[in-house]
């Protein structure tokens, strides 16, 4: 079931990165894709309390964290709102024309929510989530976007590295033909069963431009075998087959966009956008 789960989500990383830009903010599928995308990280973080609280043990006590991740997860998600409009807004709208100020203060309150998070029982990952909805929703939000992208691609190269040098290469022989099975179904289900969904309320072409685009798994699957092997719910074989059909859907599937849908980094220049 943890397997199956963690297939279930698609990167939001490549999604957005590959998404060219003019696409991503005055197109309707933009729009779609950012939706969609949002759609799956509620439902990823309502996973991770899940494997955060061990309610699957069918323990009283587990039972009883959960419910107080519940509560605690919507009390942090409103007062993080809440905090932006009354206290961030008026201090961007006072000293927006200080760019350091505006990139400290962003950095500041990512880092500030993601720790809350972790003292009231959810996760950082769950309130560094919060914390850039939550700025989202301010008017300054593209422009902190703009000014933050060098460290977030930074960050997401220390991101791939890490994740390359955790994973255990002796446990390669064990796993390597249901990660290769597993991630060649995910590559050829996925779009599928996008194109079929949106079919109705979408065009053709559309359908299977978002299906491919979101036919690799998530971030979030990395998180839930990360956590559901912590938890002791699965082994590290099945951790590690998680990571590597991540690893190669991630891979597989970028090359799949670059060469036959329009991108930034497109090698056809008929395919380039910026």
């Amino acid at each position: 079931m943890i397997v199956g789960t963690s297939m279930m989500f698609s990167s939001t990383i490549i999604g957005i990165k590959l998404l060219p830009t003019t696409v991503l903010h005055h197109k309707h599928s933009g729009e779609l894709m950012i939706g969609m995308l949002l759609m799956q990280d509620f439902l990823a973080i309502f996973v991770l309390l899940v494997l955060i609280s061990g309610v699957s043990d069918s323990n009283s006590e587990n039972l009883i964290t959960f419910g107080k991740s519940l509560v605690a997860l919507p009390l942090l998600i409103g007062g993080a709102v809440l905090a932006v409009r009354i206290i961030l807004q008026p201090l961007f709208a006072r000293f927006d024309r200080i760019g350091e100020y505006v990139f400290l203060l962003a950095i500041g309150w990512c880092l500030g929510v993601a720790e809350l998070a972790e003292v009231i029982g959810l996760s950082r990952e769950i309130g560094a989530f919060v914390a850039g909805i939550s700025l989202a929703t301010s008017p300054i939000a593209q422009y902190i976007a703009l000014n933050l992208k060098p460290l977030r691609d930074f960050f997401l190269i220390l991101f791939f590295f890490s994740l390359g040098g955790a994973f255990d290469l002796a446990l390669i022989p064990h796993i390597i033909v249901p990660a290769l099975v597993l991630a060649a179904a995910m590559l050829c289900v996925k779009p599928v069963i996008y194109k079929f969904l949106l079919a109705k309320s979408e065009s053709k072409a559309l359908s299977w431009d978002i299906g491919f685009r979101l036919g690799q798994n998530s971030e979030f699957s990395l998180l839930i075998a990360y956590l559901a092997f912590n938890t002791q719910l699965i082994g590290n074989n099945a951790s590690h087959l998680i990571q590597a059909v991540a690893i190669i859907t991630f891979l597989v599937s970028s090359y799949i966009v670059v060469f036959n849908f329009p991108s930034p980094i497109a090698i056809n220049s008929r395919l380039r956008r910026d």
